[in-house]
């Protein structure tokens, strides 16, 4: 087998190619994907495995690689027409899938690419890395627009490290994307426990559930779990195409670990009566919500919590809205913290997340039974935010940026937490507000900064002019946005 670099070099020179042709990322993900689960699904098929996979007769691996120029093409096309009506993950991987590639010789490269590597003997570790570079690849295409779908990968890992999932407990993502999460935790278990044979089975089988409407980036996040050896290839999907908000499907788990998608509003666009296509807000009715809201955001975390087991735990990540907004806003926060212990807000910086100028927070709650009394007694904030400059590009966010925040977090123990802000120490990043002094702000505002902007009071300490400039791109295109939101808003009165 080829070593691990000279894999990642091959794999990642094929996407390069392919985008002269004017094939992007996702697209070559895409097929990609096709090509190593039918590749694996041979492997498997094989000994020492023997097992049946159900891949239609005259559709395997074999067939396809013998295949040359326009019958390949032709082949390839129908293959894939197929593999979508095979039941279980493999229908699904394939479902409503398409040859993006029209060249039939660089079709032949990649399969024979694929073809030369033993994908079933390679670690998983490998595998894993291979393909989740290329999702992370993908998630910078800003064309594509599947930066969406992609977490930052050191702020999943901050999230899990304080959360810390245990073996045989059932975890849950709403909005799963490319299942980030799922493979954080799995991670995080596997490296922590020393697992017997029923927990492994269980963190296999038993223990992750999502949901993505997405259909690509459904199958990419099937494919991921897949190569890091979560579910079976002949098994039942764990990851729904539902839409996670519509009902109460009645399962509750022991961690929801979240980052539903950016969006303030929740719309469909329909044709109306005069032909003409028109849009318009959508509300979810569901009797176990709080408020009923058009926003998607406050819609989620109602959700997330509807999900949790009565000692449940919870980490979301939310924008700045979802802190301050009134109405609906109020309601839900006012709840959150009367039904669960909302103990901690990460404020985040900008400049992490592929859609910019967003501003985001990290909530941690945890679910309660009911009780007369608000179960939330205080609130720690940990402002990784103000003062703070990361970019995607020149200073992307590192999990050893959050090292501190886990610290403050005091996973192993919450109550054993202390300050480091105090009147002595005024740049102190962490404090606690009690439940009282929450509830008497104004709308039971939760966005709660006391740190001093210092760009704003020293001139001599400004970012780095790109960092600055950046900066100023990701807010004027963030208020563009919030325009044109508007503009739509009045033209559908």
């Amino acid at each position: 087998m080829s070593n691990e670099s000279g894999i990642v070099s091959k794999v990642w020179s094929f996407a390069n190619i392919l985008r002269d042709d004017g094939v992007g990322y996702g697209d070559y993900l895409e097929q990609l994907t096709y090509l190593l689960f039918l590749k694996m699904a041979d492997e498997f098929a094989k000994p020492p495995y023997n097992r049946d996979l159900h891949v239609p007769a005259g559709h395997g691996w074999e067939d396809l690689k013998s295949k040359r120029g326009a019958a390949l093409e032709s082949h390839y096309n129908k293959t894939l027409d197929e593999l979508a009506k095979a039941q279980g993950t493999l229908g699904q991987i394939f479902l409503k899938s398409q040859n993006k590639i029209q060249d039939p010789a660089k079709l032949f490269k990649i399969i024979d690419m694929v073809d030369k590597e033993k994908w079933s003997m390679m670690g998983t570790d490998l595998k894993g890395k291979i393909y989740e570079g290329l999702l992370e690849k993908n998630a910078e295409d800003t064309k594509s627009g599947a930066g969406q779908y992609f977490t930052p990968r050191s702020l999943i890992k901050a999230m899990v490290e304080c959360i810390r999932p245990e073996p045989e407990k059932t975890i849950a993502d709403p909005a799963c994307g490319t299942g980030g999460f799922f493979l954080a935790a799995y991670d995080h278990i596997v490296v922590n426990h020393a697992l017997n044979r029923e927990q492994k089975e269980f963190l296999k089988d038993k223990t992750f559930h999502g949901n993505e409407i997405v259909a690509n980036t459904r199958r990419l996040a099937l494919m991921n779990m897949f190569l890091h050896n979560i579910g079976q290839i002949d098994g039942e999907t764990f990851i729904s195409s539902a839409d996670a908000l519509v009902a109460d499907e009645g399962q509750r788990f022991d961690y929801v670990l979240a980052n539903p998608p950016f969006g303030k509003k929740s719309s469909m666009t329909f044709t109306n009566e005069e032909g003409e296509q028109d849009q318009t807000d959508l509300v979810y009715n569901r009797q176990d919500f709080w408020a009923t809201t058009s926003n998607k955001q406050l819609n989620f975390l109602q959700h997330i919590r509807s999900l949790l087991k009565s000692t449940g735990q919870a980490a979301v990540v939310l924008p700045d809205n979802v802190l301050f907004e009134g109405g609906a806003g109020e309601i839900v926060r006012k709840e959150l913290l009367r039904t669960t212990d909302l103990h901690t807000i990460l404020r985040l910086p900008t400049g992490i997340f592929y859609r910019q100028g967003v501003k985001a927070n990290v909530l941690f709650f945890d679910n309660q039974p009911a009780s007369p009394e608000p179960w939330t007694r205080e609130v720690w904030i940990y402002d990784y935010r103000t003062n703070i400059h990361h970019t995607l590009k020149k200073k992307t966010m590192r999990l050893a940026d959050l090292e501190d925040f886990i610290s403050c977090y005091h996973p192993g123990n919450r109550h054993k937490r202390q300050e480091t802000w105090s009147k002595d120490n005024p740049e102190g990043r962490w404090k606690k507000f009690s439940f009282e002094e929450i509830v008497a702000r104004d709308k039971t505002n939760l966005d709660i900064f006391w740190l001093k902007d210092q760009s704003l009071a020293d001139l001599d300490n400004l970012p780095d002019p790109d960092i600055l400039a950046s900066e100023i791109i990701e807010t004027i295109k963030a208020g563009l946005a919030s325009f044109k939101a508007v503009m739509e808003t009045v033209q559908q009165r």
